[in-house]
C-alpha cells in the first residue's frame, strides 16, 4: 500500500529572491505561505502566519521569540533565517524545543567586506559632502584645503573581530598601502599572518588606529562596546566604521564624539533602531555617513542567500543534513 506523504506548511515572512521561492515550490514537500511584500510582516500577521507551521523562513528584522514559537505550535521543526546574524532569534527557547536553525554565513562575506571598504572611503574622503557641493552650487574653484579628508596609505587600521568578514575586510585593506593592521578579539587568529595582522588589546587598537572598523558579533560583551570611554581613547583624526550590529555602538556617545571633535568622522551601515528615524541627531552631521543596512545588497549575494535559506529549510523539514546549520 502506498503511503501518502504529508505536505508540510512553511511560512516565509517576506518576498525573497526567486532563486529561493523556486526551490521551495519545486520541492514537493511543503506548501508555502508568503507575506508578499518587501516590507516587514506586522507582528499580528506573523503570529497568524506561523500558526501550525512546520518551517519558518524569516529575516533579521523578524523577532522570533517564545510567543511566535507558541503560535507555531508543536509542528515547528525548523527556522531558516536569511541572514548571518541570529540575535533576533530566542536561541534558548528554540534549543529547549528541539527546533533546528539554518543561517547564511560565508555567502555574504565578500559583499559585506566590499561595502565596508566603500563606506570607509566615502566617510574618510568625504564623498557624500562632495556630491552635495556639486549639486548645490558649492563647487566654485579648486581650493587647497577644501573637502580634504584622510587616506589609507601609510595608516594604521584596527579591525575589531577578525572573523570571516573581518578577515575579508583586512585582505582588502592591504593593497591600499596600510602600514599596520591591528585586530582585537577573544583570541589571536592564525590566519591573521596572511595580512600581517597584530593581535593587540582593544585599548591599544582604539588609541593607535587611524581607522577603527567594527566587525564583531553582537553578544552581551559587545553590546554598547563603543561608548564614551571608547571614543575618548580614539585619535581626533580617526575615522570610525561599523558594519556589524547597531547595538555595539552607543549612538548618543558617538554623536557627542563627532560634534565635540573627539573623532573625525563615522560611517555606519547598521543602527539602533533600523530604520533610523529621519530626525535622528546623527543625520544632521556632515561627518557621519549612514547607510540603510545594505552590506550584503548585491543581486548575486541576495540570490545565493535565498537559495541557501531554502535548502536549509527543506533539510530541516526532511530531517537531513543542513547545508549551513547553526549549532548551539
Amino acid at each position: 500500500m502506498q503511503t501518502v506523504q504529508k505536505v508540510m506548511k512553511v511560512f516565509v515572512t517576506r518576498r525573497i529572491p526567486q532563486e529561493g521561492m523556486k526551490i521551495l515550490s519545486q520541492a514537493g514537500v511543503c506548501k508555502v505561505s508568503l507575506w508578499d511584500s518587501d516590507e516587514p510582516v506586522p507582528r499580528t500577521e506573523l503570529l497568524k502566519g506561523v500558526d501550525g507551521a512546520h518551517g519558518i523562513l524569516c529575516m533579521l528584522s523578524d523577532k522570533i521569540d517564545a510567543e511566535i514559537l507558541d503560535a507555531a505550535g508543536p509542528n515547528l521543526k525548523v527556522i531558516s533565517t536569511l541572514s548571518v546574524g541570529f540575535d533576533h532569534l530566542a536561541i534558548n527557547e528554540i534549543k529547549k524545543r528541539g527546533i533546528r536553525v539554518g543561517y547564511t554565513p560565508d555567502v555574504l562575506t565578500d559583499a559585506t567586506a566590499e561595502l565596508t571598504v566603500a563606506l570607509l572611503l566615502a566617510t574618510a574622503r568625504r564623498l557624500p559632502e562632495g556630491v552635495e557641493e556639486v549639486k548645490n552650487g558649492g563647487w566654485s574653484s579648486w581650493k587647497p584645503l577644501w573637502l580634504c579628508g584622510y587616506g589609507l596609505s601609510g595608516s594604521t587600521v584596527g579591525v575589531i573581530g577578525l572573523g570571516r568578514i573581518g578577515m575579508a575586510i583586512a585582505r582588502r585593506m592591504k593593497p591600499f598601502g596600510v602600514k599596520r593592521l591591528l585586530y582585537s578579539g577573544r583570541t589571536a587568529k592564525a590566519h591573521a599572518a596572511e595580512v600581517d595582522g597584530e593581535f593587540v588589546p582593544l585599548d591599544t587598537l582604539v588609541s593607535e588606529s587611524d581607522f577603527v572598523v567594527v566587525s564583531c558579533s553582537l553578544t552581551p560583551e559587545t553590546q554598547g562596546l563603543c561608548d564614551k570611554a571608547f571614543f575618548g581613547k580614539m585619535k581626533n583624526t580617526a575615522v570610525f566604521v561599523n558594519t556589524s550590529r547597531g547595538a555595539v555602538v552607543n549612538q548618543e556617545d558617538l554623536y557627542q564624539a563627532l560634534t565635540s571633535g573627539q573623532i573625525a568622522a563615522a560611517g555606519l551601515d547598521v543602527t539602533t533602531p533600523e530604520p533610523l528615524p529621519t530626525d535622528h541627531p546623527l543625520l544632521t552631521l556632515k561627518n557621519c555617513v549612514v547607510l540603510p543596512h545594505i552590506g550584503s545588497a548585491t543581486y548575486s549575494t541576495r540570490g545565493t542567500m535565498a537559495d541557501l535559506s531554502a535548502h536549509n529549510l527543506l533539510a530541516g523539514l526532511q530531517g537531513t543534513d543542513m547545508p549551513s546549520e547553526l549549532t548551539f
